[in-house]
């Protein structure tokens, strides 16, 4: 078995650690690279994680709403392309459309990029690079009301 050990990756300036909100696989699971593995939430940002790696999950540290700390072991991989068991699962039930929540904090920043179309509404958690904000704000998108 070849084990890629990934950790709590620094997810922006001065952040030391980040919560896990929600795993979004469990042990046993075959991940593709760039598979978005968890939600974790920072002081400044929800942030969804992708998989560095493609292979099966061994193991997940920590449960949602405990703090992982940048640089700490936050899941292992099997990278050896050794498929796990397979054993009967049950069916699984339809998957349940999820509807913003209406106390969820929202930056300044994300109506005018829903406006736009750069961002998605109908996402709860969204990845907005520094140069989607920024061309925002120089395409005047961003200029606060007169």
């Amino acid at each position: 078995m070849s084990r890629f050990v990934f950790k709590m990756p620094d997810l922006g300036e001065g952040t030391v650690e980040a919560e896990v909100v929600e795993w979004k696989v469990k042990v046993g699971d075959m991940v593709q690279e760039d598979q978005v593995i968890a939600e974790v939430m920072t002081d400044k940002a929800a942030v969804e994680v992708p998989s560095p790696v493609s292979g099966r999950v061994v193991s997940l540290t920590g449960e949602p709403g405990e703090m992982i700390a940048v640089g700490s072991e936050l899941i292992v991989f099997d990278t050896s392309g050794e498929a796990p068991p397979v054993a009967a699962a049950p069916a699984a039930a339809p998957a349940q459309p999820v509807a913003p929540s209406p106390a969820a904090p929202v930056s300044p920043a994300v109506p005018p990029l829903v406006a736009s179309g750069a961002l998605s509404a109908s996402r709860s958690v969204s990845t907005v690079s520094k140069s989607c904000a920024r061309s925002s704000v120089d395409a005047g998108a961003m200029r606060s009301p007169r």
